[in-house]
């Protein structure tokens, strides 16, 4: 398979995110004097802007491929809950695996942008496990979009804000599991160990350092490949992927282990790229494309997103093009 049949094969793809979901706000302006009030900028707003962020963002990268996302979250029963479900809407996303509960808030993240420089962020979230009766919701949301659509892969994107807990993951790793549909999954820190019987584990090196609860650790390929077999033993998964900035990424696969260095980039931000990375390797895991280009193609659509301000999802003309500039995927059959 080709760099132009992968991309054309994403086209086919139906997959599934489950995970914390949120907007990202943005407020816009120019920065040329320093208040009287306190010693702070003072921004003259130019434009106001909410995207979907959280795992949404996961949805957006999905579509930006081609492919069909659905997604499987809460939200609360609030003002912001109400715009971020016309805000997927507006994306043309489907919106029916969404659940809106009275005791939750829906999570939102104000950044302050002035000159081009990101200048303060305000956050609005609850951060508390779901209920029972929240989480019985989500998982008879997600039993509903994969017996109602034919779906390829699933991805758990996980932001630490409460979604997700041991009281629902096994549950819902279950229900992929029995339905044949491989699950990729992106840690954070609390659940990191709760984890198993997944295809792909992809954490960042900071998460891995931090779920593992590593004092000291070398990035290299000898130090990364014990850790991963490790966790694909004692947890049950497949592969794991690691990205490390910009470092590259650190895939690990039964008995192949590699680093594949990063692309040089002109980095504007890296907020959102692991979100690009998840959505590109579970894709090319539901194409049961070898090791080599998950990590490969993962890697270059990281690298990509970071050289945009905010967050945003990749352009799958742009990634298509550079992966054929770079010839990274030349070898794959």
């Amino acid at each position: 398979m080709n760099t132009e049949q992968i991309f054309e094969s994403f086209k086919q793809l139906n997959v599934l995110v489950v995970g914390d979901v949120m907007i990202d706000s943005y407020i816009w302006g120019n920065v040329d004097r320093i208040s009287p009030e306190a010693p702070v900028p003072v921004v003259n707003v130019d434009k106001r802007e909410n995207r979907l962020g959280g795992a949404a963002n996961v949805s957006k990268n999905i579509k930006a491929l081609k492919a069909t996302p659905y997604m499987c979250s809460v939200v609360g029963k609030d003002e912001k809950g109400d715009l971020f479900l016309k805000t997927m809407e507006k994306a043309g996303m489907n919106t029916d695996g969404i659940h809106q509960s009275a005791n939750r808030t829906t999570t939102t993240k104000t950044r302050v942008i002035g000159n081009h420089q990101q200048i303060l962020r305000v956050d609005q979230e609850n951060t508390q496990n779901l209920s029972n009766e929240d989480s019985k919701h989500l998982v008879e949301k997600i039993k509903f979009i994969i017996n109602s659509y034919p779906i390829h892969a699933m991805i758990i994107e996980d932001y630490d804000k409460g979604l997700l807990s041991e009281n629902n993951l096994e549950e819902i790793i279950s229900v992929s599991n029995n339905n044949n549909i491989p699950v990729a999954v992106d840690p954070k820190k609390q659940n990191f160990n709760t984890y198993s019987n997944v295809t792909l584990f992809k954490p960042n090196l900071k998460e891995l350092i931090e779920g593992l609860k590593l004092d000291e650790f070398k990035i290299d390929n000898q130090s990364l490949e014990k850790i991963s077999s490790s966790i694909r033993k004692n947890k049950k998964i497949s592969m794991v992927l690691t990205t490390l900035s910009d470092k590259g990424i650190f895939y690990s696969i039964k008995d192949e282990h590699n680093i594949i260095p990063a692309h040089i980039r002109n980095v504007s931000d890296v907020s959102g790229a692991g979100d690009t990375v998840i959505s590109v390797a579970a894709m090319c895991m539901a194409l049961e494309l070898p090791a080599n280009t998950v990590a490969q193609l993962s890697n270059l659509a990281g690298g990509i997103v970071c050289e945009q301000v905010g967050v945003v999802p990749i352009d799958a003309e742009t990634l298509k093009a550079e992966a054929i500039r770079t010839q990274v995927l030349s070898s794959v059959s």
